[in-house]
Order: structure tokens, then C-alpha cells, then sequence
């Protein structure tokens, strides 16, 4: 993998110009979903989907990006930086497993710098049967308008609260109670909204096209903003189910942690994506994992993310507070140095391989 940085992007038009030509380059086809909204810089935005591999595989391995939108500067980046590996490319022509990339899950997060859909829901937190009552998160409420203040920064009283909230609660029931995900506050952190959001509805069709002749799926679904700088954690992402786990760690090895027994850095989830998956390919055994990626400590994420909220949630804002907000959201999420993408795309690679080797093992 020669000249990894190059395969990051600076916008989500760069980094869609980029997917785009890396796939035209290796003769794949592109079935572009395209979005109802415009990017920041008038670009078209798209769900980019790309299929390597035979089209009747029963073997499926999808890697996909930007379900929390800014996210995919750095999923975008490990895309094109396998595809443009043959390394790579040849450990997949010769298992016989078809990978699905699915470029750019929320187009308008990436694009304008949001971690949620145009909707303001978080994509991860979507995925219910809208028909049935809604998870409860009264922890949420009890700090929803400290989390987001009439005026930003937050005056001292307003940080003072949240301190003491922590202190009586401990830092992971307060990680918990803002990201878990809630549906009360439509302005709010993590909402996880009332409707499928466009990206959920079209997901599925994606899903349902592309799996329905496997017999075996894998997915590697790419994030950041949590553990370590530069660390992929490996995180279970699938229902509670310790068959399906153990067979996760045999894959993965076992790092892999889980949001259902406290082994995870993230805190337990509602509303998650990838159980669309046995809704879409009932016929197939799934296996998952996100690939997690450190940043920044996770306080200072949870605090670029409220004010970024705040600045969205307030257009009479100053626009230079605006910019200073939303590049802080960004670095909170893309570390722009060689050496963090130069680690992302080694991990992502070696989980790959593993993810092929263990669709190729049927164990």
C-alpha cells in the first residue's frame, strides 16, 4: 500500500471523486443511490455502491463508511486505499467472496460536517420498527438542556452540573446516557428519530439487492471517535447472541469486545443498523464487527459534538464561532496526520483478511 494519505480526502466531494476513479480504474461498476439534498459545496451526494466480486457469491464481506457522516473522512480513505491495494484485491479474487462497498452510508454527514443525517438523527439509532413504542432514555432527558444551553460556550453553572452529574453517576453512565441513543429531543444529541431516515429506507433496498444470494455475510462497518489514538477497537456488531459472538472472536480474535457484557468502550445501543441485516437476509448467517478508531479522550468528542449541535441548532450564530465549531467536530473525528491513516488502513486490512478467511472456514 504505497502513498496511503493520498487516499484521504479533505471533503466529501474529494473523497467521492476519488472512490469514483479508484473503482473506473479497476473496471467495477458504481450503482450510485442518489441523495434528495445537496452537498456544502452544491456537489450531489450519493450512497456509492460498489460489488467486487461475483455476483452470485454465497460469501459476502461489506465494508461500509460514514454512518455517523464526518466519520467517512476517514472510512472513505480506507476504501480507496484497499481497493487500491492488490494485495488486497488478489486475497479477494482468490477466496471467492464477494465485497460490497458501500461508500458513504449518511452522504449529507459527510458532506457537511454533521455526524447525523439531514434529518438530525444518528443513523445507528434509527433502525426500529416505528410501528412499535419507542426506547426510553429518561437519563437523557434529566440532561438534555445542559448538554445544549441557550447560549454556547456553556456558562459555568452548565459544565458545573454536568461535572457533578458525572460525579454521582461515573463517566461511563454519563458516556451512556447522552450516546445510547434517545427520542424525546428532536434537537438533540443522538436522537434517533420518529421515521426511517433515507439512509435507513435506503440501506435496506441496498441490503436486500445485494445479499439476498448469500448464505453467509460478514460485515466491517468503519467508524471513529472512541479508545485510544489510532486504535481500531473491535466491536461486536450484531444482537445478543454468544454463538454469534464467539464466532466473531474466532475471526477477529479475542479483542473483540461487546457493548452486552461491558467489555466495549462504547456504551449499549439502541435502534443499531446492522440488525437490519436479518430483516433484509433472513436466508444468510451474519457475522460483524465496527472497526472503532481512537481520537481524542472521549469527553472532548462529547464536547465538540454539543457545540457543534448548538451551532446547528442556532443560525443566528457568529460566523466565525460556526467555523471554530465545526472544525473542532471534525478533528474530533479525522486525525489529519500520515501516521493515524497509515495505522487505520493496516488494521482494516488485517481485519479483512480475517474477515475472508473466516467466510472461507464456514466456522
Amino acid at each position: 500500500m504505497s502513498d496511503i494519505p493520498s487516499a484521504f480526502s479533505q471533503s466529501y466531494a474529494e473523497a467521492r471523486r476519488k472512490f469514483l476513479a479508484t473503482c473506473e480504474t479497476l473496471g467495477l461498476d458504481v450503482e450510485s443511490h442518489i441523495h434528495p439534498m445537496l452537498g456544502r459545496d452544491g456537489e450531489s451526494l450519493a450512497m456509492d455502491v460498489v460489488r467486487h466480486g461475483p455476483r452470485d457469491a454465497k460469501r459476502l464481506l461489506i465494508l461500509s463508511s460514514a454512518c455517523h457522516g464526518v466519520e467517512g473522512f476517514a472510512g472513505s480513505g480506507i476504501q480507496i486505499a484497499l481497493l487500491g491495494d492488490p494485495r488486497w484485491r488478489e486475497a479477494v479474487q482468490a477466496s471467492g467472496v464477494a465485497v460490497l462497498y458501500i461508500h458513504a452510508l449518511n452522504p449529507y454527514g459527510f458532506s457537511w460536517w454533521r455526524r447525523v443525517t439531514h434529518e438530525n438523527v444518528d443513523l445507528n439509532r434509527n433502525f426500529h420498527d416505528f410501528s412499535r413504542p419507542l426506547p426510553r432514555n429518561d437519563a437523557y432527558d434529566e440532561i438534555h438542556g445542559w448538554l445544549l444551553p441557550p447560549q454556547w460556550p456553556p456558562p459555568p453553572d452548565v459544565e458545573a452540573a454536568i461535572q457533578a452529574y458525572i460525579e454521582r453517576h461515573g463517566p461511563m453512565a454519563f458516556q451512556a446516557a447522552v450516546s445510547q441513543g434517545q427520542y424525546t429531543h428532536a434537537d438533540g444529541l443522538y436522537y434517533g428519530g420518529r421515521h426511517p431516515t433515507w439512509s435507513h429506507v435506503t440501506l435496506r433496498h441496498v441490503l436486500r439487492e445485494q445479499g439476498r444470494q448469500a448464505t453467509d455475510i460478514a460485515w466491517i462497518d468503519l467508524h471513529t471517535g472512541l479508545g485510544p489514538c489510532g486504535h481500531g477497537e473491535r466491536i461486536f456488531a450484531s444482537r445478543n447472541d454468544p454463538v454469534e459472538l464467539a464466532r466473531a472472536r474466532r475471526w477477529w480474535g479475542p479483542q473483540v469486545t461487546s457493548i452486552y457484557d461491558g467489555s466495549s468502550s462504547s456504551a449499549e445501543l439502541t435502534g443499531m443498523m446492522w440488525l437490519a441485516i436479518f430483516d433484509e437476509c433472513p436466508q444468510a448467517r451474519y457475522t460483524g464487527i465496527a472497526l472503532e478508531y481512537g481520537t481524542v479522550p472521549v469527553l472532548e468528542v462529547l464536547h465538540a459534538l454539543r457545540g457543534e449541535h448548538w451551532v446547528e441548532n442556532h443560525p443566528e450564530a457568529d460566523e466565525t464561532l460556526r467555523k471554530a465549531l465545526k472544525q473542532r467536530l471534525r478533528d474530533a473525528f479525522y486525525v489529519d496526520t500520515d501516521d493515524w491513516k497509515q495505522r487505520l488502513v493496516e488494521q482494516a486490512l488485517q481485519a479483512g483478511l480475517q474477515a475472508l478467511r473466516g467466510l472461507c472456514s464456514r466456522d
